[in-house]
């Protein structure tokens, strides 16, 4: 190499550490007061500066979000490739898609997206091989796409759906009903619902669950006590629906009612938190209800009614589930009986035929299929297309047909039929994806944790890489609330991909990879396993020669902001860029809002004991961010109408973050309006974020995407 060649390349890898350190513009970020805000919690004092962003709907704080955002968008439109990243996720996301069909009467029911629609549309036909229709486009019902459709269910024998829908990403959800045959909607409209399912009864009506009205200028963020089950009839005003039940001592619980295959009993379902759940049943119209299980110490979720018994799914005496069946008439929980028993393998949904019982199984967050008779014998697997993910299974019962949907990472979703009797398989429906996934490569590797634990790793990535310890690498992870995100197809992380990134997908405790003792390894005074699992997620690729320090980002929602809010601080050298997504960031008082006191049952609470104090407090992101502290670059997300982590969490997060770090690496917040948690975000919204992010990130680690 000559002097000359030798002085540009220096210059040039200047000019990459300099784009990778300062951005576009060190960002100068808006004042934010402080206040004295102090709460003492056993003898020790905790200020909380920014208590005053709490309140989102103050003039104050409203000043504050458009200050971030103008300083936010400043730094994003400065990056000169964003557009790119833009214009490739349009092309990409712009492929038909389809949902497995529901069979109801001589209707058959299924949802599809044209690529670009905010919503998926859902369509009918009478038969399989019937005229489709549109029955409900979802598109239409808002100019600028912000009223979502949230759920539907159909009617036994068809003729009315009723479906759900929200506004602007809340919570909250208003029922209306529509007529199959006519597609026009009746005048039945039902209010104040909120984590409920919609359960018919015969073609008459259905059950729900919903709060009371709030009184005039109650603000809704209070109405989250004492949930009611009611039935409402066609054609009645909601003023006159039917009380089902109402617990007056338990303000804090949630319920859920369904009807049996029958429609002779309801089943009552009972919730404390996120997890395990209390049964009961009455016979439809009968006023006493008959004790299943009220121990709240177990998850059970009813299948159907097999030869007049009750199958559930269940944990109670297996952590990784069983299938069981109750004797409708004498229901208590010791007289269940074993069908299906436990196995090595999650048992994570199970759907009924006419003859069969098909269950999905997990083995190592990957998909298998096995076919039981109802004697509980096991008779068959189902050959999947490859390794990955089944979803939406679903039965129709009266000709023993099965239809799945089934995707990797490299193979876009597929829509399978299968003839339980025959084993016949059919792909019924494929997507054509502008990617061609036989390019890339998926790869099952395990990490041991210091307790001898084996933590999964999804790693994908473009065959041929070169592990020289360089390659831009986004780890993902949740760990919590017994959730799990397998091995599927996303159209989002196609850019990644394409770049020459590294993607990986950390299967960590907390989750529900490997049943309830995976799940509560993970919760409460065990939560620091979880952090700890992620962070040898990342120690992990980097030993394997996937990348460095310098090339990790991490991405995480919700529960997996928390995540990444709680890493960032204990191991901020191990991590270039942090995106952070509408995480729980106040681990002492998150309790206090909307929905929060649900989360009990994997955090604890700061009010519980000192001891559960002091641990929260000892990894708490907002009270854990220390000056002095090199933090990576980080772009949090929130919206402003997101009702379960408030945005104050995310609010209070930043600002603390902006005041503390005094590095070159930008600390931002990008706050999207009229969105809540994530549920129902029309696809401009998710395609201009995504957008956004990846600029974010290619920028802070010195890569040019799409060059």
């Amino acid at each position: 190499m000559n002097y000359r060649n030798l002085i540009v390349l220096l210059f040039a890898m200047a000019a990459l550490f300099s784009c990778k350190k300062k951005g576009p513009d060190t960002p100068e970020y808006p004042e934010t007061k402080k206040v004295d805000s102090v709460d003492v919690y056993y003898g020790t004092e905790v200020a909380d500066p920014y208590r005053w962003l709490e309140d989102d709907q103050s003039d104050e704080t409203k000043d504050w979000v458009q200050r971030q955002v103008k300083v936010t968008n400043k730094y994003l439109s400065q990056i000169p490739f964003r557009d790119k990243i833009k214009d490739r996720l349009k092309e990409i996301w712009n492929y038909e898609r389809q949902g497995t069909p529901v069979r109801k009467g001589k209707y058959w029911f299924f949802m599809r997206n044209n690529g670009l629609q905010n919503q998926y549309v859902v369509y009918v036909k009478e038969g399989p091989d019937g005229e489709e229709r549109v029955l409900l486009d979802p598109n239409k019902l808002s100019e600028d796409g912000t009223v979502a459709l949230s759920d539907f269910s159909v009617s036994e024998d068809g003729n009315y759906m009723a479906y759900a829908i929200s506004r602007g990403g809340s919570d909250w959800r208003e029922v209306y009903v529509r007529d199959v045959a006519t597609g026009e909607d009746l005048d039945d409209h039902v209010e104040w619902v909120k984590f409920s399912g919609i359960s018919w009864l015969g073609e008459e009506g259905f059950v729900y669950s919903r709060y009371d009205e709030p009184a005039k200028g109650e603000e809704l963020t209070n109405l989250n006590e004492f949930q009611q089950v009611y039935y409402h009839q066609l054609g009645d005003e909601q003023s006159a629906d039917q009380l089902v039940y109402k617990d007056p001592v338990n303000a804090l619980r949630n319920y859920t009612a369904v009807l049996d295959d029958d429609n002779k009993n309801i089943l009552l379902m009972g919730n404390e938190s996120t997890n395990n759940n209390s049964l009961m049943i009455k016979e439809w119209g009968a006023d006493d209800w008959m004790v299943a299980d009220t121990t709240f110490e177990n998850n059970t979720y009813y299948l159907g009614t097999v030869d007049g018994k009750y199958w559930v799914r269940t944990d109670f005496g297996a952590a990784r589930y069983r299938i069981m069946a109750i004797d409708p008439d004498n229901p208590h929980i010791e007289n269940w009986e074993e069908v299906v028993p436990e196995r090595a393998d999650v048992l994570d949904a199970v759907s009924l035929s006419h003859s069969y019982a098909v269950a999905h199984y997990m083995v190592d967050a990957e998909s298998q299929l096995v076919v039981y008779d109802f004697n509980g014998d096991k008779q068959y697997e189902i050959d999947l297309p490859g390794r990955g993910s089944v979803g939406a299974l679903r039965t129709i019962k009266e000709d023993d047909q099965l239809f799945y949907s089934f995707d990797s990472y490299n193979v876009p979703d597929q829509i399978i039929g299968f003839n339980l009797e025959t084993r016949e398989s059919k792909v019924t429906f494929e997507s054509n994806v502008d990617f061609d996934g036989e390019k890339y490569e998926t790869k099952l590797v395990f990490v041991e944790a210091e307790d001898g634990a084996q933590v999964p790793l999804h790693i994908v990535h473009k065959k041929g890489l070169e592990l020289n310890g360089e390659n831009p690498l986004m780890l993902y992870g949740y760990g919590g609330f017994n959730v799990v995100y397998p091995p599927g197809f996303d159209v989002r992380i196609i850019p990644w991909l394409e770049n020459g990134g590294v993607y990986v997908n950390a299967h960590i405790r907390g989750g529900g990879e490997y049943g309830e003792e995976w799940h509560q390894a993970g919760t409460k005074l065990n939560k620091q396993r979880v952090f700890d699992d992620f962070i040898l997620a990342a120690e992990k690729v980097i030993e394997m020669g996937y990348t460095n320090a310098d090339k990790i980002a991490i991405r995480g929602g919700s529960n997996g902001g928390l995540l990444l809010g709680a890493v960032v601080n204990q191991r901020p050298d191990l991590f270039q860029v942090s995106l952070p997504a509408v995480g729980v960031m106040d681990m002492l008082r998150y309790h206090n809002f909307t929905i929060g006191w649900a989360w009990a049952s994997d955090y604890g609470r700061s009010d519980d004991s000192e001891e559960m104090f002091r641990y929260l407090y000892g990894y708490s992101p907002i009270h854990n961010i220390k000056a002095g502290v090199d933090y990576p670059a980080t772009l949090v997300f929130t919206a402003d109408h997101d009702d379960r982590v408030v945005p104050a969490h995310s609010f209070k997060y930043i600002a603390t973050l902006q005041e503390k770090y005094k590095g070159d690496n930008p600390v931002l917040i990008r706050i999207e309006t009229k969105a809540g948690h994530g549920a129902g975000k029309p696809v401009t919204k998710q395609i201009e974020e995504l957008a956004d992010m990846y600029a974010f990130t290619f920028y802070n680690m010195g890569e040019e995407p799409y060059k």
